[in-house]
């Protein structure tokens, strides 16, 4: 009996948009590394069809077509790049190198804001951003430049899941059935991954009997649309307390102006420090004040940073183990140290 092939390991691939259209001609199953939300490395395999089932859908939501232009300054190994690509070469839309010559942009929520402070944006562009939460004071910045900001809720594993346009929430990306059980996501659509290469339990993405799969993401239904609160699992341990950063951000970012990011530091007595950093020190009092009135005390940072910016991975999302690097070395001061170096919260 012969072997099936293996999946077409398209990061790996010179021109990876040119292997997808190759594979998918063949009939091949596509391999794409993510590190997602871990430290661990994973192989997600899926079909070609899995994402040109929703060319369309995407194409209608952000009004795309064969003459649009397209900006996607991140790197083709972010999966969320490379479906991108591979999406405007669908249209026969072209791929440009410099944003003041695209109809469309594609960025993760610190590269909306960075494209922002450069201004580089011209006004209306539209731009879809992906990977995380964006915050009301990142999309009133782009309504101000007149930028059409689309936003939509996915993870590798599952493809899309949830879409915002401009003024709106989270409503279901066409085509998705959603459910909420014991706080987890549960999806079923078109888009989904067949799973992980080799080892099954690799990774967070768990099936039902009924063809929903999770990869663990929190979230609910609010006022009819989609509240997403991040992977249960990624958390702080402080004082034997497990403290989830997706809540704690999800409280900050409705009150701040720049980029928030909250890290747990490494301390001999607690285990690890919930520390906030921020790129607006005017943040600091406001972040404050919302952490008090909406967050338990365990969850509040008790040590506040101002960086210039948040560093990023390579696919575009926060650094947060080099922003931990950087604060337990001492590479940045808190602020807030009060006489005989008591840090406040």
């Amino acid at each position: 009996m012969s072997r099936a092939p293996e999946p077409v390991d398209l990061l790996g691939a010179p021109d990876p948009a040119a292997a997808f259209w190759e594979a998918h001609r063949l009939g091949r199953l596509l391999a794409l590394r993510t590190s997602g939300t871990t430290d661990r490395p994973r192989t997600v395999v899926r079909t070609t069809s899995s994402w040109v089932a929703s060319f369309d859908p995407v194409s209608e939501l952000l009004g795309m077509q064969s003459d649009s232009s397209v900006w996607i300054p991140g790197p083709l190994t972010a999966t969320m790049n490379l479906f991108a690509a591979v999406h405007a070469g669908s249209l026969g839309a072209h791929v440009v190198p410099a944003a003041p010559d695209a109809t469309h942009a594609v960025l993760t929520p610190l590269g909306l804001a960075r494209a922002l402070d450069a201004g580089i944006l011209k006004p209306g562009i539209t731009v879809v951003v992906a990977g995380d939460v964006v915050s009301a004071a990142l999309r009133e910045r782009c309504v101000q430049q007149g930028i059409h900001l689309h936003h939509y809720y996915g993870a590798s594993e599952l493809s899309f899941v949830a879409w915002s346009e401009p003024g709106a929430g989270l409503a279901l990306f066409p085509g998705v059935e959603c459910r909420i059980e014991d706080d987890e996501i549960w999806v079923r659509s078109p888009y989904l991954s067949e799973g992980y290469l080799d080892d099954h339990s690799s990774g967070p993405m768990r099936w039902s009997s009924d063809g929903f799969a999770t990869v663990g993401d929190r979230g609910e239904w609010r006022q009819g649309t989609l509240v997403v609160r991040g992977r249960g699992d990624a958390g702080i341990t402080t004082a034997g307390v497990t403290v989830v950063v997706a809540d704690v951000e999800a409280v900050l970012r409705e009150a701040a102006s720049g980029d928030v990011v909250v890290v747990g530091v490494p301390d001999d007595r607690l285990g690890a420090v919930v520390c906030g950093v921020v790129t607006d020190r005017q943040d600091v009092p406001r972040l404050r004040a919302a952490a008090r009135a909406r967050l338990d005390a365990a969850q509040r940072p008790h040590r506040w940073y101002v960086v210039p910016g948040i560093p990023m991975t390579p696919a575009g999302k926060p650094d947060r183990d080099a922003l931990v690097a950087l604060l337990a070395v001492g590479g940045v001061d808190p602020v807030g140290r009060e006489p005989g170096g008591t840090m406040t919260s």
